[in-house]
């Protein structure tokens, strides 16, 4: 059963996301206000996924998060952001600081109980349509410079591997980049976990923000 630390300053909204997940089969093991109690907790808890908030009092939860990622449960434990703020800003910072993605207050208490179980899976939300859509706003895919492709661990990538990374920053699923490439789905994640591998990333999130970082996209103007 996967495991799940909610973190959110509202007493009333932590007890909802409770009682979604509890119905969805999915076992909360904890919950915390604060960005300081998430990082305590996830440490001695060590959840699967710890469900955050972002803005928070004191420690807010995108400097939670990265403090959890980087911290003795950051190897196991995933951050996913629940939020009313999905701006283009707060939601680039947070997967930047290590979350595997995020969803909105108002989703539905089955999409949000389908996110947690992404999340534990390795996955991350990009696949979804609405972080797609802030994919495709926020950067803008262009010809790669030539020394691009030398740092991270980017070197080792074979050519098609280049090209499914590079329709991965895109914002393209899996299927979107089977169809693309005229190959199977099972190839097309094949290729997607051997690019984390040789990259050294634990989800597409941060194959995303690796791009951004390394040049091969550039924000839109």
């Amino acid at each position: 059963m996967t495991t799940v630390l909610v973190v959110d300053d509202q007493p009333l909204v932590r007890q909802a996301v409770r009682d979604i997940l509890t119905d969805g089969g999915v076992d909360v093991v904890g919950e915390a206000s604060t960005g300081h109690e998430a990082v305590r907790a996830a440490a001695a808890l060590a959840p699967d996924v710890v469900l955050m908030d972002i803005r928070m009092p004191g420690l807010d939860g995108i400097a939670a998060t990265e403090q959890i990622c980087a911290g003795p449960a950051g190897s196991t434990t995933r951050v996913l952001v629940l939020t009313t703020f999905e701006e283009d800003e707060y939601v680039v910072a947070a997967l930047r600081a290590g979350a595997s993605g995020f969803i909105g207050k108002g989703a539905e208490p089955d999409d949000i109980v389908r996110a947690v179980r992404t999340v534990h899976l390795g996955e991350s939300l990009l696949s979804s349509a609405a972080t797609r859509a802030l994919v495709e706003r926020y950067v803008h895919q262009q010809a790669p410079r030539a020394d691009a492709w030398e740092g991270d661990g980017l070197g080792r990538l074979t050519e098609r591997e280049r090209e499914v990374f590079l329709l991965v920053a895109a914002g393209r699923t899996n299927q979107d980049i089977a169809a693309e490439l005229v190959i199977s789905t099972h190839t097309a994640k094949t290729h997607v976990n051997r690019i984390m591998t040789k990259v050294d990333v634990r989800d597409r999130a941060h194959l995303v923000i690796l791009a951004y970082e390394s040049g091969l996209v550039t924000p839109r103007r």
